[in-house]
């Protein structure tokens, strides 16, 4: 009953930027986490940026000062902006949301993966 679709993956050049959106929809009854994961070829899936419910965000030191995370609450979106690409940061990037459905159920949800590739 609840979904997360991820948009806005691409290819852009070295120093551009890019910026990610993810919708959750649904019997949602609250949202109390999202974040972004990536995984690049040869390397394990790591924790990108992720931003609890009334807390502030979190960023894994490889992107810290370049990628901004946001969520638009009335929406039930996040999004992550990327400034200062750079070609190690080509992986597949999935969305997650810890989420409350209106049944009740509490779960993890992942989005469908969106490939970003930076490369000139």
């Amino acid at each position: 009953q609840v979904q997360l679709v991820e948009s806005g993956g691409g290819l852009v050049q070295p120093g551009g930027s890019l910026r990610l959106s993810c919708a959750a929809s649904g019997s949602i009854f609250s949202i109390n986490a999202m974040g972004w994961y990536r995984q690049a070829p040869g390397k394990q899936r790591e924790l990108v940026a992720g931003i609890i419910s009334g807390g502030s965000p979190n960023y894994a030191d490889s992107v810290k000062g370049r990628f901004t995370i946001s969520r638009d609450n009335a929406k039930n979106t996040v999004y992550l902006q990327m400034n200062s690409l750079k070609p190690e940061d080509t992986a597949v990037y999935y969305c997650n949301a810890l989420i409350v459905a209106r049944t009740g159920w509490v779960d993890d949800y992942w989005g469908q993966g969106t490939q970003d590739t930076v490369s000139s």
